[in-house]
């Protein structure tokens, strides 16, 4: 009889020791849902669907370990710190990979390039998406993309593995909710005005402060579709960067990938597409926000 009172002691304690961990468990959730102590949720409301959205981040977060992570943003640009590249090492990946990317476009063949290539804003997000992704041979063998020398892998994160799965774009003004990584706040599409005003942050008018992998943006006042952009790429020998870019669609005509240098693009033959601070059509140098920051 002592013996089996004793099993039930010891029974009730290690139900006790399991029910004190899921307490602590559920208590870390409710924590995390309510945006490390935040307490005013905007963007998506505060009915029952803002809070489903946040349990759903939540429990992302939890299974795959990003809760650890900063889900703030301490730049109010829209982008979470947890996207955020502060390792040098992992920016200078991103950049050669990004440049690397859109450079083969510019140089295979275009019955080779990709279908979504239209335009110049196509072309970014074609460098950005494949540069975030796992470069392994099922990657080389769908792209096609040959690289003279392998860039090193981003450690951070992959693309599309993150709380914000297949939105890789920022679409909405305001910064970096919890909710919004499930309200739609991010998405696989976004134009050159969106792509310049919500994913990447001013850096210069002066093309010589540019880096290979930032962008320049230009505005076309009286045009259609007035919002352009191009990629900076790696520096030639003699210390020359390249710049390239898609021309996009022109009167039912598909556009051309092209690959200058910075001074051809200064010498331009259309003044209002050189990149110079007196041209009023040149918003300047931008750099993803991804890149914002360091260790």
């Amino acid at each position: 009889m002592h013996a089996q009172t004793k099993s039930l002691v010891q029974r009730l304690f290690l139900a006790g020791i399991v029910a004190l961990a899921v307490l602590l468990l559920l208590l870390r959730l409710f924590v995390f849902a309510h945006g490390h102590g935040r307490h005013e949720l905007r963007g998506a409301g505060d009915g029952p669907q803002a809070g489903a959205a946040i349990v759903r981040a939540a429990g992302f977060a939890t299974s795959t370990g990003w809760a650890g992570r900063a889900w703030t943003d301490r730049f109010g640009d829209g982008t979470p710190d947890f996207l955020r590249l502060t390792n040098p090492a992992d920016q200078a990946a991103f950049r050669q990979w990004f440049t690397s990317i859109a450079d083969y476009q510019a140089i295979r063949p275009r019955e080779e390039v990709p279908a979504e290539i239209t335009d110049c804003a196509s072309l970014l997000r074609y460098a950005y998406r494949e540069s975030l992704k796992r470069h392994d041979d099922t990657w080389f063998a769908a792209t096609g993309i040959e690289v003279a020398a392998l860039p090193g892998e981003i450690q951070a994160w992959r693309y599309p593995e993150t709380p914000l799965g297949a939105g890789l774009f920022r679409v909405r003004p305001g910064s970096f909710e919890p909710e919004d990584a499930t309200n739609g706040a991010f998405a696989q599409f976004a134009d050159a005005k969106t792509l310049v005003e919500r994913n990447a942050y001013f850096v210069s008018r002066d093309v010589r402060q540019a880096q290979p992998g930032d962008l320049l943006f230009y505005r076309q006042f009286g045009q259609s579709a007035p919002w352009h952009s191009m990629i900076v790429s790696v520096t030639k020998p003699g210390g020359q960067a390249t710049i390239v870019y898609d021309t996009g669609e022109d009167h039912g005509k598909a556009g051309d990938l092209r690959r200058v240098t910075v001074a051809e693009l200064l010498d331009h033959p259309q003044p209002q597409w050189r990149p110079v601070a007196a041209n009023p059509n040149f918003l300047g140098v931008y750099r993803w926000n991804i890149l914002r920051g360091t260790l």
